[in-house]
């Protein structure tokens, strides 16, 4: 055992620090040839951009202004009419005379169906039967009281006689008017027979057919009012305190180049309980003359919410290719790029324009189109750049 704790000895160590050494000083080589690699190709590229010299077209170069922009808060949703209404069968039955279609236009009051009144007229004979036969018992009571109070008075009955008498009549005075009530309920179920239209409108949906037996409460037709027509929207609640009652909207049919105007007509006191945005309800101007605006239909736009005086680019001239956003400056004849914080955004024109923080009046930004170019390449800039003029101040 004591010899196998014994150091090795140091020929065999040798080899191992020999190894340790070649190995070190390759790694060391290495790194050497690594780091000369680089700075070749930092010099090259230098070099590359030093010499190249970019050409930029007038309207490549976009000055940097202050500008009024038009905030807008983003919504879609779907078109729905302001009136609707479902005819449901109110008393039970066989449907006829139902002739209209999804499509067909109806007025307020019009009759749309009925049920087979059959049962119905029955029920209100026996109602009113019932009724002429408690008068008649009310009129034999009557004529009792009466006779009953006569004697009473000549002294040949006694007074619980007539107080029984009196009973009697009131008795059959309550029979009666609760006969009367229910022939009343019976004539009010016979007219519920015939289904009308409550609004002008077109027939939406057809929910049933001659033939069938329904059920009380059952969906016949289904009549929409396209005159008044709005959308619900969601908010969000960051940006619902800038929504205010009577604030325009522009909205956008999908495959429509024509922008519908609506305004801003309600606001839900209540936010949603899971997304926590507020619905808000646009009224959309000239209903159903919109063409292709009907109910279901899905929009898309946005709410003017005021305006803001801000230095702006166009959201395309910012670049989102490093860890910052940043644009690229002209300065001095060369490309630096700016980091940039951005704001509120505004539409003009088709062009998305955006404020920003971190420029000044009066610089040379470039356009998207010019595409992502190095820091320090050379510019040959127009005579008079174009004041970014092509795309007009967003006010």
């Amino acid at each position: 055992t004591p010899a196998l704790l014994a150091p090795l000895p140091m020929k065999r160590l040798i080899p191992w620090m020999v190894a340790a050494v070649v190995l070190a000083v390759v790694a060391a080589g290495a790194l050497r040839a690594m780091s000369a690699r680089k700075a070749q190709q930092q010099e090259a590229a230098a070099l590359r951009t030093e010499h190249v010299v970019l050409d930029i077209a007038p309207d490549e170069l976009l000055p940097v202004q202050a500008r009024t922009l038009s905030l807008g808060v983003p919504v879609s949703g779907s078109v729905r009419a302001v009136h609707t209404a479902t005819i449901k069968a109110r008393v039970a039955g066989e449907l006829q005379d139902l002739t209209l279609r999804e499509g067909d236009a109806v007025r307020a009051g019009q009759v749309v169906a009925r049920i087979d009144p059959t049962e119905t007229q029955a029920r209100v004979r026996q109602a009113e039967q019932q009724a002429s036969a408690a008068q008649a018992q009310v009129a034999i009571g009557q004529r009792q009281f009466d006779n009953n109070q006569a004697l009473v008075a000549q002294g040949f009955i006694s007074k619980t006689a007539l107080d029984t008498s009196l009973a009697s009549l009131d008795a059959a005075k309550a029979t009666h008017q609760a006969a009367v009530a229910a022939a009343q309920v019976a004539r009010k179920a016979l007219a519920d027979t015939v289904l009308r239209s409550p609004i002008d409108g077109l027939v939406a949906q057809r929910l049933a057919q001659n033939g069938e037996r329904v059920a009380v409460e059952a969906r016949i037709l289904e009549v929409v009012d396209l005159s008044r027509l709005e959308v619900e929207v969601l908010v969000p609640a960051a940006d619902a305190a800038r929504v205010r009652v009577g604030q325009a909207a522009e909205l956008r049919l999908e495959g429509a180049e024509r922008s519908i105007a609506a305004q801003v007509a309600r606001i839900n006191p209540s936010a949603q309980a899971g997304s926590r945005a507020v619905p808000m309800y646009l009224s959309i101007e000239g209903g159903a003359a919109q063409p292709g605006l009907r109910q279901g239909v899905f929009l898309q736009g946005s709410i003017a919410a005021g305006t803001e005086q801000a230095l702006a680019v166009p959201l395309d001239a910012v670049r989102t290719d490093q860890a910052a956003p940043y644009v690229q400056v002209a300065d001095n004849g060369k490309v630096v790029h700016r980091k940039v914080t951005t704001g509120a955004r505004a539409q003009v024109g088709g062009t998305t324009w955006v404020a920003v923080q971190g420029l000044s009046a009066g610089e040379l930004v470039l356009a998207a189109r010019v595409g992502a170019l190095p820091e320090g390449t050379a510019l040959r800039l127009p005579a008079a750049p174009a004041p970014a003029g092509t795309a007009s101040a967003a006010r």
